[in-house]
């Protein structure tokens, strides 16, 4: 089987949903300037020589419907012959688009390919515009449909992540991505160009300006602060909108290439695509993902999480993130996590509680974010994972290339 590799990799901030810099810019506009960048990062390749986008997102529907995947290839300017495609994990779509173009290429039906992801929460709702769960079903087992505010509840609850342990976690996420915005570490951020409607005597006028950084982050935060806000899922709960993900906006691609591909177009490529799994779990408890997902993936490759030199652990909420760190042995080893530390190899520039989860964009911005890293630290392997709606977790494997 050939190998697969991540040749670049970009993405637009993450901006607030409803509030943020992005929330009224259309999600094939966000993804077209990830492509054209991406492309423009990549010396040598045109847009005529990639056959395939392959775009994940959760909501595919309204402004992302009609295969958002070939529309934004079309509104690129890709060619004709330039495919396109939309595929729904949930919240590892992203990821999956990028996966599924690594395939292709590992088993020689593709050698230029793009995977990615976009969401725009801020125009398509969480759920959707017109959600239907099935009737019957719904009476007989619910827990596939529930709010996944209540699932971190019940990780919380059961597995004895408690308030302080949550609200801690999440001051040291935005204190990693406060220091990253400060010092500039985003090197994958696209600056974009965002749109916001004005009235101006009683007539709506369309301004653009350009949006370079994640507008979610909160400098402020203290542990104190975290801990007078009230809990959102339940009235003696412990999940709060600050433990939580933020809900946000944004785009992310990934060039993936053959060998013969990277040879013919004379690049140095980030890191390969090793491996690639998703795992079940209950939907009732759906953020345990990845404590099952990503032992499988290092079974699957004869790995131990010691041999882990950088680590991606989706923040969808703190005490999901906590519980699976726990399962992996990487919770208690503080120094892996603090922003005050300078070992630190989990989500090192900070998590989705900080820099928001905008769902199906995620596993493609955590692809970015990580690519970064892994090739500013000369990180060796590194491993990307997130929990999935409906009770799922998936992990993937990359290894830098020399």
């Amino acid at each position: 089987m050939r190998e697969a590799y991540i040749v670049s990799s970009v993405r637009t901030p993450g901006c607030r949903r409803g509030k943020g810099a992005l929330a009224q810019t259309r999600p094939e506009d966000l993804l077209v300037q990830a492509l054209n960048e991406l492309i423009e990062r990549t010396p040598g390749v045109e847009k005529k020589d990639v056959e395939d986008l392959m775009i994940g997102c959760a909501f595919p529907e309204a402004e992302q419907g009609l295969n958002i995947g070939r529309v934004a290839a079309q509104m690129a300017e890709f060619p004709d012959d330039t495919c396109g495609a939309t595929v729904n994990r949930f919240c590892s779509s992203g990821l999956e688009g990028i996966t599924l173009q690594a395939m292709r290429i590992k088993s020689g039906w593709s050698d230029v390919a793009i995977g990615g992801g976009v969401e725009s929460m801020s125009i398509v709702p969480m759920g959707g515009n017109m959600p239907r769960p099935h009737p019957e079903w719904s009476k007989k087992n619910p827990d596939v449909y529930i709010s996944m505010g209540i699932t971190a509840e019940n990780v919380a609850n059961r597995y004895k992540i408690t308030r302080e342990m949550q609200d801690e976690f999440a001051y040291h996420s935005q204190m990693k991505a406060s220091n990253a915005k400060a010092n500039k570490l985003y090197k994958e951020i696209v600056p974009t160009e965002a749109v916001k409607y004005v009235e101006k005597n009683g007539i709506w006028e369309k301004e653009t300006f350009i949006q370079d950084f994640d507008d979610g982050i909160r400098e402020t935060t203290t542990i104190e602060g975290l801990a007078k806000l009230r809990a959102v899922f339940a009235a003696t709960g412990s999940v709060t909108a600050g433990n939580s993900s933020q809900t946000t906006d944004g785009a992310a691609v990934s060039l993936v290439m053959s060998e013969e591909a990277v040879k013919k177009f004379d690049l140095k490529p980030i890191a390969k695509l090793v491996a690639y799994t998703v795992a079940g779990c209950r939907a009732d408890e759906m953020g345990v993902g990845p404590a099952y997902a990503v032992p499988k993936l290092l079974k699957m490759v004869d790995m131990k999480v010691e041999d882990i030199h950088l680590w991606e652990l989706n923040e969808a909420f703190a005490s999901q993130c906590i519980y699976a760190m726990q399962q992996l042995g990487l919770y208690e080893k503080r120094e892996l996590w603090e922003s005050t530390s300078d070992k630190r190899i989990i989500n090192v520039n900070g998590g989705a509680i900080a820099l928001g989860h905008p769902l199906g964009c995620t596993g493609a911005k955590l692809c970015a974010q990580i690519m970064n890293e892994m090739r500013e630290r000369g990180a060796k392997y590194a491993v990307e994972s997130m929990c999935i709606g409906g009770g799922m977790g998936a992990a993937a494997l990359f290894e830098l290339c020399e």
